[in-house]
């Protein structure tokens, strides 16, 4: 097992002995961690199964910080001494689509691998430091469209191409290619019944879908309306009846939002979601 140890703690992979040390730490913030509970608490710690290392910061034999080290790079609870030692550890190369997470680390993260190594984690593709943390625990504050429901197999297609189109949209560049591996994430959400929307004469108008889940938290994403009916004030209707969808199987609905989308924001807020936090994504 890989360690480095400087002055006052140790940098070291993780591994299932860990699991419920790990699972403990991200229970600190169930909102915030969400997305990287949800992926050991599935997968466990094991690189094999789970895809990537986790690695974790400790001090006095206690576990006080944790990185995923995925396509996604999150560093949990982590300070400036935890940060350079992930910084050091990840070296020049970088494997990670993005990196995400608590806005503070997140940017901190992103400067110290970009002063340390410069080159393939410095040049970036898109960079949002600041993205309220939203969430919603009880009934919300407008009426809900009864339309909105759990989407099926029987509505891929055109969910599939409201997805792209989302993606597109949010992103700038189209999530298709040749493995199909969109295709099948799409797929995989409706399989598990985290897709929902509205569907008109075999047309899907209006989309979310649950990006990932842990415990009693959810974390939606992939909000898209079609464009020919927004600024009518559907969305807030649409929105209502996924959060009573997914409050009925988890109990607390989360979202973040860039802080430039102030119609989104707005919208949210009429829903009844409080900010809990600030995320930041760095895109490449």
């Amino acid at each position: 097992m890989e360690r480095a140890r400087p002055s006052s703690g140790v940098l070291r992979v993780l591994d299932n002995q860990d699991l419920d040390e790990a699972l403990a730490l991200l229970d600190r913030n169930r909102v915030a961690n969400v997305f990287v509970r949800s992926r050991i608490s599935r997968a466990g710690l094991d690189p094999w199964l789970l895809g990537c290392q986790v690695v974790g910061w400790e001090r006095d034999g206690e576990l006080v910080s944790l990185a995923h080290l995925g396509s996604n790079l999150v560093a949990v609870d982590a300070d400036a001494e935890a940060l350079d030692a992930y910084v050091r550890y990840l070296g020049p190369h970088r494997r990670s689509a993005s990196i995400m997470g608590v806005a503070e680390p997140t940017i901190a993260l992103w400067e110290g691998l970009s002063q340390r190594w410069g080159g393939q984690w410095s040049s970036v593709r898109d960079m949002r430091p600041v993205q309220p943390l939203m969430a919603i625990r009880e009934t919300p504050q407008v009426g809900v469209d009864e339309r909105v429901r759990p989407i099926t197999m029987a509505d891929f297609d055109s969910y599939f191409e409201a997805a792209v189109a989302m993606y597109t949209e949010e992103v700038g560049v189209s999530p298709l290619e040749s493995s199909g591996s969109y295709r099948r994430h799409v797929q995989r959400t409706i399989e598990e019944q985290r897709a929902f929307g509205i569907v008109e004469d075999g047309r899907v108008v209006y989309k979310s879908d649950v990006g990932c889940a842990s415990g009693q938290v959810c974390q939606v994403q992939g909000v898209w309306m079609r464009p020919d009916l927004r600024g009518r004030g559907l969305a807030a209707g649409a929105m209502a009846g996924v959060v009573e969808l997914c409050r009925a199987r988890w109990g607390t609905v989360s979202l973040y939002v860039n802080d430039y989308n102030s119609v989104a924001l707005k919208l949210y807020r009429r829903v009844g979601f409080e900010q809990e936090g600030t995320l930041a994504t760095v895109l490449y």
